[in-house]
């Protein structure tokens, strides 16, 4: 049998046995001194009914009756209790490529569109895990800290453009280090990157990446958005399609999305690689690979069903109340 108190404040009402033992305290004198003026205490015997040899513990039961029924409301009060439980959990980071190339339109509206839905579908179906955002090109930056607030991520996921990043290039390093700040307080056993992106890596360090993910206990959950076949890139001024982007021959570039790239980044650090083209499937898929080799936590909850027993103590109570009842007839306080 565990016990738990969810608000020490209840124990207050204990101050009332106290204030009851002064209150007898005081009856007694009292009643003490109206005998002495109604007559000399000679004549107390004859003129007073005499008191039973039990009287005198009236008070004890007075005092035990009154303790066992504020126990009993304090356990009545005490609707919750503290229960430990083992909960599996990740702390997750979405690493999110909007470098130009994103805005390839081989999926349909484009990678980018097609890349936030994925963070909203797999997000909706994520219990405990904490999540964060880290947006790359050129650069990175976090954009939303470890957190398990997913209506606030949703805000910022939207607000996400290709243009967010000032310095473009596709740099999975610089994108690999801003989590890997993020994940600075997290025991690694729990340290995933889910990485959305179409594979290409302007930079070359995509090696470099995968090194220091390793070294900072990062699974990969590598997510491929485009196809092999490509698109056209194009290139956007204040929202206004000014054309696509071209090579220094003047040559229509065609960005294809870099699957082999993107396997090799997951199967070096302990993921898993999946195909993000199917919306309605590719959610599922995440959320079993990122949950293989979750971390277990022992956590504190409080359950609303909790295990009273305060009809014991209501029982006891009664019975030392019932106890002056029939050893007191008349229910009077000759005590």
């Amino acid at each position: 049998m565990n016990w738990s108190l969810g608000n020490y404040w209840y124990l207050l009402l204990l101050l009332l046995l106290p204030l009851l033992s002064i209150f007898l305290i005081r009856f007694l004198r009292w009643k003490k001194k109206k005998r002495e003026i109604f007559a000399d205490s000679r004549f107390h015997d004859s003129l007073f009914e005499k008191r039973s040899g039990f009287t005198k513990f009236f008070p004890a039961l007075y005092l035990l009756g009154t303790l066992f029924l504020i126990f009993s409301i304090i356990d009545l009060l005490n609707g919750s209790e503290e229960v430990k439980t083992n909960q599996r959990f990740n702390n997750v980071i979405f690493m999110l490529d909007v470098s130009n190339s994103m805005n390839a339109e081989d999926i349909d509206p484009s990678r980018l569109t097609e890349a936030k839905n994925l963070m909203l579908g797999t997000m909706q179906k994520m219990k405990n895990d904490k999540i964060g955002i880290v947006i790359f090109a050129g650069e990175a930056v976090s954009i939303m800290p470890l957190t398990t607030d997913y209506g606030t991520a949703e805000t910022y996921i939207s607000a996400v453009e290709t243009n967010s990043m000032k310095i473009q290039g596709t740099d999975f390093l610089k994108g690999m280090q801003a989590a890997a700040e993020k994940f600075k307080n997290v025991s690694k056993g729990s340290r995933k990157v889910i990485l959305l992106s179409d594979g290409e890596d302007n930079e070359g360090n995509d090696n470099a990446a995968i090194r220091l993910a390793n070294k900072e206990g990062i699974s990969i959950t590598s997510v491929g958005i485009g196809t092999d076949e490509g698109a056209p890139v194009p290139e956007y001024v204040f929202g206004q399609l000014m054309g696509y982007k071209t090579d220094m021959d003047g040559g229509t570039v065609i960005s294809k999305r870099q699957t082999e790239a993107l396997k090799k980044m997951a199967e070096s650090t302990g993921g898993d690689y999946v195909d993000g083209n199917n919306i309605n499937e590719a959610p599922d898929k995440i959320i079993d690979a990122v949950s293989k080799k979750s971390s277990s936590a022992q956590t504190l909850v409080k359950s609303q069903n909790a295990n009273h027993y305060y009809q014991y103590f209501l029982i006891v109570s009664i019975f030392f109340f019932f106890l002056i009842y029939i050893l007191n007839p008349k229910k009077d306080f000759n005590i």
